[in-house]
Formats: structure tokens, C-alpha cells, sequence
């Protein structure tokens, strides 16, 4: 064998050494046999080129597309495609083109309504959830300033049918649908209310379908508690409301959008009702799967937190159907009204939701899921406050919940309590305990807090209002606790209708007292970097001051807060350092809340006016808040809040210490004249004397007023701030004159220092050729003399000292380098001469003044020799003065005298 193998290895070698005519080619089988090298290719390849149709495209020219080019119309068709796919692509790129074109959705709204509702009741899911996005994100929000009552209508019937629809998933989505209708159209719900509270009623009476999907069942009852949140039930509230909007109506012209027919929920009662036991019989289907489940998930807690929420709303309507049109007082006597509430209910209450307070995990589970039960806990405890006058619970009912109240409130719920309240819950659950405090705050408001407890074997009361106060006090000022803290201590110090005030006997009134008190420095805490909260501080503080009238026991407290409030306004140190409070930096509506708030200061002291009035002098505080201000002082004044020598106190310093910017009367530069708060004092003088005007009897007013401004003149203010002081003695003075002998004197010794002040400067000197023309510095001197025109016109003796004065003061100064004592606004001797002069001529110019200086031509005549001399004496010696006024006049025997020449020499 091996012979023979080796044998035809070599054969086969010599015959490939000798070459092969005919190749023979071995093909595997299954494959295809190539073609023949000389065969000739048959096989023709082609592409067709599609172009759009001219036509088409100028019919879509200047069009709103979107971005795969379709129109309105034509996206608004395919929403009726039969492929589900189809029809979402459509919704997107309705989405895209009113994004993009939003003039679109706001001139074809109705259109659109119209096409979209149709898809409410969609089968598809998906095609479902991009309409409720779309409906919410770019539709309700585009035409949210349009009149929607229309708008709403087109939808709510395809909603109302979804609701009934035979597919469990539309009916839970039609809820959702109707959810996002009221949010933005809140009356639809009264409008509707029948038919959605019984289709709520029949979703959750099926109760085998809707445990199996709580995702879906969740927002529906989301939906459920927006509606029901939009029902009275709180009186104060409601009546606040409506005072608003009658506010609204008489000021702006407001029309309600709500239609007159759906305005009151009356004829829902039944409804309601009916709603009741289906809401707890629901929330025992619960229990079994939170009991057999290890951990409490967060559908299933949504779900029953929105299920006692909806509860505890429709036990709130209830009760202000109950108190409406009867005394607080007497609830717990006569009972409640059988029309509005159904004993069925409150058995119903006490058999299945109290019975089972507090609810407990059955295993020790994370502090998560034990905060989820402390919420829950905290919703049936407001619920049983609120209608336990009316259900007469007994006492160990009564004692479990109150137990649970205060172990709340002291941090000891749960069992492993090792620290502080604060550290071992979270901001949310003291938050919920304070929104539960303020629950029991409105009890206690109905019917006293010794009556409330009376009905319980233990005292609870000290221990829960220790707590709640312990919590108030050391939380953060700035925190959401506060606020809640804040909230619950505005139930319990503003009094309602009929709400029993509590005596010192009253264990409530020692904690009412220790929260008011701690008020004031809670304002100062926050400062100007909280204003939200500082706001609600004021806020209480405004109620708190509205309802503490005479008969109030907190009347008290409240006149005594006004002495902690000084450094929110200012605050000034032995140094004469003033330090503005946070007052000057809030908001308009915070500062306006503080302005209000003191009015009601039965006697507002000086103490307080004084931090004020250094307040009104800051420069960076708004104008037209000083003369806010200023209003409400002088209504507090009128009302006999403030006293006559306070207020006029009040008055003085801002005249005297206001600072004028800038202190030149003549601004040279242009920023010096955009700077300048000129204008606003003279607003201000013209207000302060308005207000001193309407005081009472002016001659009284004088009298005081009198000896105050000759003190502060003599103190030498600055020009602006004498020319308001003596604008004040002009208002109050009358012809002839009120002046005192003694105050003439002292008023004519200042006079003629301050006289000539604004008429140093030659330009303010008219010129014969300028009679009907007033330069801006010559009205500049018009308005600083007025006041003495006016007191020269009502005292010829005070023009008669201020003359001989004048000319004393010129005497003076040319012998004598040192200034009068009463001038302090002359430099040297020659701005005193041309003070002088220009004071002269501009007297002469007054009409009324010129025929009293007419019957004082010795005076005159005086002061103008007295110049003459100068003039001679300077021509002569030719001292090189920086300056003298160069007169010449002529004077006749009737006392008239005219002016022909004036000039400056040197």
C-alpha cells in the first residue's frame, strides 16, 4: 500500500512537469456558476428624481409650519389619523408651531379647541399624555389672558364623557384633564360640580381596578383635592375674600369671571355627603396592603394623603355651612344644622377613621416611611378638631388625640427619642405640627380653651402651648417654620365673630402674652434680608393693632411693643450717630404695613416719633414714603393718638435737620442740579404747614409754635431750612401780626443778618430793563425773601428794625473787620455792602413793601448815605476792596425814591 501511494505521487509530479492542454475546473457543489467570460451584460440601472410640485410650494409661501414643513390645517387633520403614531407626530408639531409662531394658537384658539378635544377619550396612551403635555405647557398658557369661560366649555363635555368611558385608563386620565381645567379656570369646578363629584364617586367606588394602578389613581385625586379646596371653609378667609373683590369692583371696575348663577356650592351638600363614606371606605381598602407591605410606598402614601385632604375639605365646607348666620357660641348647645350635616357622618367618622388614630407601621421601618405616618396622623387630627363640636366625641377619644398633640409638639411620637425636637424630625413635620396647632387655635377661638378641655379627664392645655411655644422660639426667624409658627399665632391672637377673649385666669393668656412680646425683636432679627417674612411680622402686627382697641386685653402689650420698635425705624448713640433700622431698605408694601401699623398707637410717644423723624431725614429713604408718613401721623394726631407738643416736636425736626443738597442755592454745576433734593423740601414745607394749618385755632398754635421757631433760628439753620421756619410763622401769623414785643426784637436782630443772603450775588439785582422778566437766580431771591415780605406787610415795626439793623450791620463791617453776631452769611465788607443794596432794591421792586419802606424814608435815606460815604471814601483813597457797590439814586420828598444806576467798581 505504501508501494502504490508513493508510485502515484510522483506520476502526478511528472505530468504537471509536462503541462495540461485541458484544464478541468472541480465546482463545489451549490454554488452558482459564474457567467461566461465573453457574455455581453444586459442589465439596466436607473433612479428616478422627485421634485415637489411648484404649485404646492407657493400655496405654503409665507405659511406658519412647522418643522417638517405642515401647516395648521393639515396638522390638525392628521390628529384624526387611524395610526396612533400619526396622530402624536401631529400633536408635536402642533407643539412646535405654536412654540415657534405663537400669534397662530391665540387667532385659531377656538379651531384648535375644537380639534384637540377629540383626543381626550383617545385609546392610545401615549397619544393621550402628549395632548395633556401639550394642552398644559403651550394651549391653557397661551390663552391664559383671553376670556376662557368659552374656551372651557368647548372641552368639558369630552372630558365628561371620558369619564364614563368603559377603558379604566381614560377615565383616570379624563380627571386628570379636568385637574388641569380648573387650575386654570377655577369657576369651571362650580359650574360642574354635580357632574364631577359623582364621577369621583363612581371611580372610586370600583375599588377592584384602581389599587392595581395608584400612579394613575394618585393624580385623580390630586385633582379631587384642587376641587374641593376651591369650597369655603373658613369664614375669615371667605369674608376677607369677598371684601377684596368688592374692593376690586368699586376701585377698578372689576368683573368677577365666575358667572352670578355659580357662585354659591349649596346645591352640591348632597353630593358631598355621598362623597363621605366613599373617601373613608377607600381609605380602609388601604390598610391591608400598607400592613402586609414592609415598606409604605409613596403612591400608596399620596394616595391617602390626598384622601384625608379631601376629607378634611369637605368637613371644613360643612362647618362654614354650619356657622353661617349663627353665633360660634351656641353650636355646642343647639347642634348642628341636619340639612348640612348627617349623623351617619359622624358615626361613619368615629367608627372608621378616629377608631383607628394613630396609625402605627407595623414593623420598625426607616424614618422616612415613619414621617409618612406622622403626616398622615397629623391630617385625621385636623379633621377631628373640626367637627368634634359637632360630633360629640368621648372623653378617651378626646384625650388620645390631645396626648398626641402635645407628644408631637414636644418631639416624643416615636419611641427612639435621644435629642432635641428639632434634630430628630425634619422642618416638615415641625411645619405639619404647627399647621395642626393652628387647627386647635381656631378651636379654641370658638369656644375658649377652658371649655374645650373641660370635656377631658387631663389638663393638656399648658403642656401644648409650652410646646408650641418652645418651638416658636428656637427655631430659625427666616425659616418656613416660623412662618407656620407665625400663622398658628395670628388664629390665636385675632379675634373672630364671635370669638371669647381670655381673662388672666385663662392659662392661654400668659403664652398670648409671650408671643406678642416677642415680635418686635423678631422684625429687627430678620432685617432687610428677609423681607417676606418681615412682611408677615408686620402683617400680624397691623391685625394685632386693628382688634387691640380698649376692651381687647392685649391693648396693652401692644402700646408697649412701640418701645422695642424704635431701632427697626432708627436709632441714635450719645455721639450723636444715627443708625437706620431695616425700615429704610424693605419693600413699598413692608413699609407700608409699618406705616398703617401706627395708627392704632392709642398714644404714640415721643420715643418712638423720634426714631421716626431721624427716618424721614435719611436721605435713601423714598419720598413718597415721608409724605406717607406724614399722613398717617397727622390722622393718628386728628384721631387724638399723638399729643399736640409731640407732633409739633415731629414737625420742627424735620424742618430744621432736613439736609438740602446741594447747600448752594445757586448750583453751577450741572450734576450739583440733578443731585438736588430742593423741590421735595419744599414739597415737604408746604405739607408741614398744610398740617399745623388744620391743627385748631391758629392763634394757639402760634403762641407754641412761636418761642420753638426762635430757637431753632437762633441756632443759625441753613438758609433753606430758616426759610421753612419762617414760612410756618407765615401760615399760622395773620394782619396785624401775632409777633410778641420780645419776639419782633429777637425776629428783627436775625432778619437782617439772613435778609440779604440771597441777594449778595449782582445778578439777582433787576434791571430796569428787565421788569417783566425774572432771571432764575432772581426768583431764587424772590422765594428766600417771601417770608419777610410777608411779615414786613404784617409788622411795619419789625421792617422798621430790620432797616435800622441793615444799616448798623454796613457801619460795622466798614470799621470793623469782625461780623455781627446775628450774621453769618456775609464774607467781608463788601458782600455785606452789595448784600444790602441788592436787599433794598428788590424790596423796592415788591409793590405791597415799596409803599411800607415809603413811610420809613429816614431808615432808608440812613443806609444810603451810609453807602454814598463809602463810595466817596473809596474814590478818595482808592482802597483796592474786592469789590464795592456803586449807587446812584435820587430821593423826593414823597418818600419815593428811584434807582438810576448801579454798578460794581474794582
Amino acid at each position: 500500500m505504501a508501494r502504490s501511494k508513493a508510485a502515484s505521487k510522483k506520476q502526478q509530479k511528472q505530468q504537471q512537469k509536462r503541462g495540461v492542454d485541458f484544464k478541468k475546473i472541480k465546482r463545489k457543489l451549490g454554488r452558482k456558476l459564474p457567467p461566461p467570460k465573453n457574455a455581453t451584460n444586459t442589465e439596466v440601472k436607473s433612479k428616478a428624481i422627485v421634485l415637489p410640485e411648484q404649485s404646492v410650494a407657493s400655496e405654503k409661501a409665507g405659511l406658519a409650519v412647522s418643522k417638517k414643513g405642515l401647516t395648521l390645517k393639515e396638522l390638525l387633520q392628521q390628529t384624526s389619523h387611524h395610526n396612533s403614531k400619526v396622530r402624536r407626530d401631529a400633536l408635536m408639531g402642533l407643539k412646535d408651531l405654536f412654540q415657534k409662531y405663537p400669534a397662530e394658537l391665540r387667532s385659531h384658539r377656538y379651531a384648535v379647541i375644537e380639534k384637540l378635544r377629540e383626543r381626550i377619550g383617545d385609546d392610545d396612551k401615549v397619544v393621550r399624555e402628549t395632548l395633556y403635555q401639550l394642552l398644559k405647557t403651550v394651549v391653557f398658557p397661551g390663552c391664559k389672558e383671553d376670556n376662557q369661560g368659552p374656551f372651557v366649555s368647548l372641552m368639558v363635555a369630552y372630558i365628561f364623557n371620558a369619564m364614563t368611558h368603559l377603558a379604566v385608563d381614560v377615565r383616570l386620565m379624563a380627571f386628570k384633564f379636568f385637574d388641569l381645567v380648573v387650575q386654570y379656570y377655577p369657576p369651571s369646578f362650580s359650574l360642574y360640580a354635580d357632574k364631577v363629584l359623582q364621577n369621583y364617586e363612581d371611580i372610586l367606588r370600583k375599588n377592584q381596578f384602581y389599587l392595581e394602578d395608584k400612579a394613575k389613581l394618585r393624580s385623580a385625586l390630586a385633582g379631587l383635592v384642587r376641587c374641593l379646596s376651591l369650597l369655603p371653609c373658613n369664614k375669615r378667609k371667605v369674608d376677607s375674600s369677598e371684601e377684596n373683590m368688592a374692593g376690586q369692583k368699586i376701585l377698578h371696575a372689576f368683573e368677577l369671571d365666575m358667572p352670578a348663577e355659580s357662585s354659591g356650592f349649596s346645591s352640591i351638600t348632597k353630593k358631598l355627603k355621598d362623597l363621605v363614606p366613599v373617601l373613608v371606605n377607600c381609605f380602609q381598602d388601604f390598610f391591608p396592603s400598607v400592613h402586609h407591605m414592609p415598606l409604605l410606598d409613596a403612591q400608596s402614601f399620596d394616595c391617602m394623603h390626598s384622601i384625608l385632604q379631601s376629607i378634611d375639605l369637605v368637613v371644613g365646607f360643612f362647618g362654614y355651612g354650619i356657622h353661617q348666620g349663627k353665633p360660634a357660641s351656641q353650636l355646642s348647645y343647639e347642634g348642628p344644622d341636619e340639612a348640612i350635616w348627617d349623623h351617619t357622618i359622624s358615626s361613619l367618622l368615629l367608627k372608621k377613621l378616629f377608631g383607628v388614630f394613630p396609625l402605627n407601621p407595623t414593623n420598625h421601618l426607616s424614618e422616612k416611611v415613619d414621617d409618612r405616618f406622622f403626616i398622615l396622623n397629623i391630617v385625621i387630627t385636623e379633621i377631628f378638631l373640626r367637627c368634634s363640636e359637632w360630633i360629640c366625641p368621648p372623653g378617651f377619644l378626646l384625650e388620645k388625640f390631645l396626648q398626641y398633640i402635645e407628644n408631637a409638639l414636644l418631639g416624643s411620637v416615636r419611641p427612639a427619642v435621644t435629642h432635641g425636637p428639632v434634630k430628630q424630625f425634619g422642618r416638615n413635620i415641625y411645619f405639619f405640627c404647627c399647621l395642626l396647632f393652628q387647627s386647635l387655635c381656631c378651636k379654641w377661638q370658638v369656644i375658649g380653651s377652658l371649655v374645650f378641655f373641660s370635656n377631658c379627664g387631663a389638663n393638656h392645655n399648658n403642656g401644648i402651648l409650652q410646646a408650641f411655644t418652645k418651638i416658636f422660639e428656637g427655631c430659625n426667624p427666616q425659616s418656613s417654620l416660623k412662618l407656620a409658627c407665625l400663622s398658628a399665632i395670628e388664629e390665636m391672637l385675632i379675634p373672630g365673630d364671635d370669638m371669647v377673649y381670655p381673662d388672666a385666669s385663662d392659662p392661654l393668656f400668659e403664652y398670648q402674652i409671650t408671643w406678642i412680646r416677642a415680635l418686635p425683636q423678631l422684625l429687627i432679627l430678620l432685617g432687610d434680608k428677609h423681607p417676606s417674612s418681615s412682611q408677615v411680622v408686620l402683617h400680624l402686627l397691623l391685625r394685632l393693632g386693628q382688634c387691640a382697641n380698649s376692651s381687647s386685653p392685649f391693648s396693652r402689650e401692644y402700646e408697649n411693643m412701640q418701645y422695642s420698635l424704635d431701632k427697626f425705624y432708627s436709632s441714635c448713640v450719645d455721639r450723636g450717630d444715627v443708625y437706620y433700622g431695616p425700615f429704610i431698605r424693605l419693600s413699598w408694601d413692608s413699609q407700608e404695613l409699618a406705616i398703617c401699623g401706627l395708627y392704632y398707637f392709642s398714644n404714640l410717644g415721643p420715643f418712638l416719633l423720634k426714631s421716626i423723624a431721624f427716618c424721614c431725614l435719611c436721605s435713601e429713604l423714598e419720598h413718597l414714603v415721608l409724605f406717607r408718613i406724614i399722613e398717617v401721623l397727622h390722622s393718628a394726631f386728628s384721631a387724638g393718638h399723638i399729643q399736640i407738643a409731640d407732633y409739633i416736636s415731629f414737625f420742627m425736626t424735620l424742618l430744621s435737620r432736613f439736609k438740602v443738597l446741594p447747600e448752594n442755592i445757586y448750583p453751577d454745576v450741572e450734576s450739583d442740579a440733578k443731585i438736588s433734593n430742593r423741590g421735595t423740601f419744599k414739597l415737604l414745607t408746604n405739607t408741614v404747614c398744610s398740617c399745623l394749618s388744620r391743627i385748631g385755632d391758629d392763634s394757639l398754635v402760634f403762641q407754641i409754635l412761636e418761642q420753638v421757631i426762635f430757637d431753632q433760628l437762633l441756632l443759625k439753620p441753613p438758609l433753606d431750612n430758616a426759610c421753612a421756619l419762617l414760612r410756618v410763622l407765615v401760615v399760622l401769623d395773620c394782619k396785624p401780626t401775632r409777633l410778641s414785643e420780645q419776639g419782633i426784637i429777637t425776629l428783627s436782630k436775625y432778619l437782617s443778618g439772613c435778609l440779604n443772603v440771597g441777594s449778595c450775588e449782582p445778578s439777582c439785582i433787576p434791571e430796569d430793563d428787565e421788569e417783566n422778566s425774572l432771571p432764575t437766580h432772581q426768583q431764587t431771591c424772590c422765594y428766600y425773601m417771601l417770608p419777610c415780605f410777608f411779615l414786613f406787610d404784617r409788622s411795619p415795626k419789625l421792617l422798621k428794625l430790620v432797616l435800622n439793623l441793615m444799616g448798623s450791620l454796613i457801619t460795622e463791617s466798614s470799621s470793623s473787620p469782625s461780623s455781627h453776631s446775628y450774621t453769618q452769611y456775609g464774607n467781608d465788607n463788601s458782600n455785606q455792602i452789595n448784600a444790602v443794596v441788592s436787599a433794598l432794591l428788590l424790596m423796592h421792586k415788591d409793590t405791597k413793601v415799596r409803599k411800607i419802606i415809603s413811610s420809613f424814608k429816614e431808615e432808608v435815606v440812613h443806609i444810603l448815605q451810609i453807602i454814598h460815604s463809602l463810595q466817596v471814601k473809596f474814590l478818595v483813597t482808592g482802597n483796592p476792596e474786592n469789590g464795592l457797590a456803586v449807587i446812584t439814586y435820587t430821593y423826593d420828598l414823597s418818600g419815593r425814591s428811584q434807582v438810576t444806576s448801579f454798578s460794581l467798581s474794582g
